[in-house]
């Protein structure tokens, strides 16, 4: 079971702790991904949490159940003080070792992770995985007229948001050749995983394109970690190709690189690609609290 918890700007979260633990216990904290919502993070929290670790997991400000307009709306530097106070939620709570914390983070949410556990040097540890590190030079699948379309997209509604009026929506995920920040027939499949197949979900499939010119800009900075760091990457990743990401775990002090089968959605579609990366993210974060 877990509990509902509200903390920061307004975002809600659940907290999974651990059954039977008489003495404090570590904390992941679980940071999703662009566009993502807490409730794909079940499984992982659920994980965690079996093998004696506290896991908060939480919906970022403008998504899922917490506030914040406009909706759909990723705002790195609001993301990152979401993470912050996630944090100091959980060092707060009783039942959790304030100097255990832990940060996991998928796509967008490894870059933060890294960036945010780079200014505490209290965080204990670091899973980075699927880090996004900038975007690729060539999307596989899209054309030239596709790149256009998107790009007057993001120009539009970020001179939407200059003007103070509502976001230009596009698809997070479409069929190939549709207007949509990923187009292709794998990540088509994938929004029937994000959208659980008729079951609740908190996902919707629509983003303020805007955020993109933000994103451009935006790299994670291993190399001001104290903390370990454990990058898990995808062999066949065209969304945060292993070229880019790979690069985060050599510039770390303390880096550390997993490499597993299939694409960036496998780790959301494949339970056994999944499944092993937990096993191996939990003997991480084990051996980096252990007493």
């Amino acid at each position: 079971m877990a509990d509902h918890v509200t903390f920061g700007a307004g975002c809600a979260g659940r907290l999974f702790l651990p059954d039977g633990a008489a003495e404090r216990v570590p904390c992941v904290v679980l940071c999703h991904g662009f566009s993502g919502t807490m409730d794909r993070l079940f499984p992982h929290a659920e994980a965690f949490a079996a093998a004696g670790l506290a896991a908060l997991i939480f919906d970022y400000r403008n998504f899922g159940e917490s506030a914040g307009e406009p909706r759909q709306l990723v705002d790195i530097d609001g993301q990152q003080e979401d993470i912050r106070a996630a944090v100091a939620f959980a060092r707060g709570h009783g039942r959790i070792d304030p100097d255990r914390i832990l940060l996991w983070g998928n796509s967008l949410g490894g870059a933060h992770v890294i960036n945010v556990a780079a200014d505490d040097p209290r965080i204990a540890a670091v899973v980075a995985q699927i880090p996004y590190n900038g975007f690729p030079r060539k999307v596989e699948g899209r054309s030239a007229l596709a790149t256009l379309r998107l790009q007057g997209a993001i120009l539009w509604d970020a001179l939407r948001g200059r003007l103070g009026l509502s976001p230009f929506y596009i698809p997070m995920i479409g069929a190939p050749g549709e207007l949509a920040v990923t187009a292709t027939a794998e990540a088509e499949q994938h929004v029937r995983t994000l959208a659980g197949e008729g079951e609740r979900t908190l996902w919707r499939n629509e983003v303020a394109p805007r955020a993109f010119l933000r994103m451009a800009r935006y790299r994670p900075a291993p190399e001001r970690l104290r903390a370990p760091l454990l990058v898990c990457v995808a062999a066949e990743d065209h969304e945060t190709p292993e070229e880019k990401t790979r690069v985060l775990a050599e510039r770390a002090p303390d880096g550390e690189l997993r490499r597993y089968p299939g694409t960036h959605f496998g780790f959301y579609n494949d339970p056994a690609i999944r499944d092993k990366a937990l096993t191996d993210q939990i003997a991480f974060f084990t051996r980096d609290t252990s007493d």
